[in-house]
């Protein structure tokens, strides 16, 4: 009993990954040459260049929430892939300029939690998005949300050390 119940279970975790038929290919992940030339434009102040990052991203879900509105589905779709690409970009760029050390300096956490509080209101907004969106655009919405989720993760990570320390009894 107990293992036909894990048995359908598991069966009903892997259907959920599974690309329906119908879905729309995954746009672009781009950022627009505008948005390249103010980044680059921040690229020695950490904190600034953040904060323009969250903009871009905030600009990119309002033109997104407005598209689905009209439903302009495929001008949506691109909006969310230019949303995605900031994402990536800001994960990397908070990545590499914590440097090798394993102990993140002070600005890059405080933009790790400028940016994880920035991605929990986008992801109520992704949602509004997700409930709206046809079935055919659903899928990578869906997709778009969990890896939302991980970028939170990653960016709470550098908080939390990788060491357990000991209460000092053997």
């Amino acid at each position: 009993m107990l293992l036909s119940a894990a048995a359908i279970f598991s069966g009903l975790a892997a259907a959920q990954d599974e690309i329906p038929p119908d879905a729309a290919p995954p746009p672009a992940k781009f950022l627009s040459s505008e948005e390249v030339r103010l980044l680059e434009t921040d690229n020695k102040d950490i904190k600034k260049r953040t904060k323009t990052l969250l903009q871009l991203m905030d600009n990119r879900l309002k033109a997104a929430e407005s598209s689905a509105e009209n439903q302009q589905f495929d001008t949506m779709f691109a909006e969310l892939g230019g949303f995605h690409g900031l994402m990536d970009n800001a994960m990397d760029f908070l990545a590499a300029s914590g440097g090798k050390s394993k102990k993140v300096p002070k600005k890059v956490l405080e933009n790790y939690k400028r940016f994880e509080i920035a991605l929990r209101g986008f992801a109520p907004r992704l949602e509004l998005i997700r409930r709206n969106a046809p079935s055919t655009h659903e899928f990578y919405v869906r997709t778009l949300l969990k890896q939302l989720r991980d970028a939170r993760t990653k960016a709470t990570d550098p908080f939390y050390g990788d060491t357990v320390l000991s209460d000092g009894k053997p």
